[in-house]
């Protein structure tokens, strides 16, 4: 299943100079697959789509952010609605 993730933080934990953006997801983390990332830089947002099929696996690909970033997780499909 793929899922868009939106990863924000406040500009006073931005980690620019201290590991960058990429040090807030463990693109290492099991059973997910990275398919996108781009940055909003001026809105400390990066958006992410990754494919995995385990929560837990999930979790993990977060968990380095979870102490200085918000995210918002939202399943998404190429397939319409019947």
């Amino acid at each position: 299943m793929l899922f868009h993730i939106k990863q924000s933080h406040a500009p006073a934990d931005c980690p620019y100079g201290k590991g960058g953006s990429r040090s807030l997801f463990d693109e290492s983390a099991p059973g997910v697959k990275l398919h996108g990332y781009w940055l909003a830089f001026p809105q400390h947002t990066t958006f992410l789509v990754v494919e995995t099929d385990d929560v837990g696996n999930l979790q993990a690909f977060l968990r380095p952010g979870t102490n200085r970033c918000v995210a918002e997780i939202t399943p998404v499909s190429d397939m319409p609605a019947k």
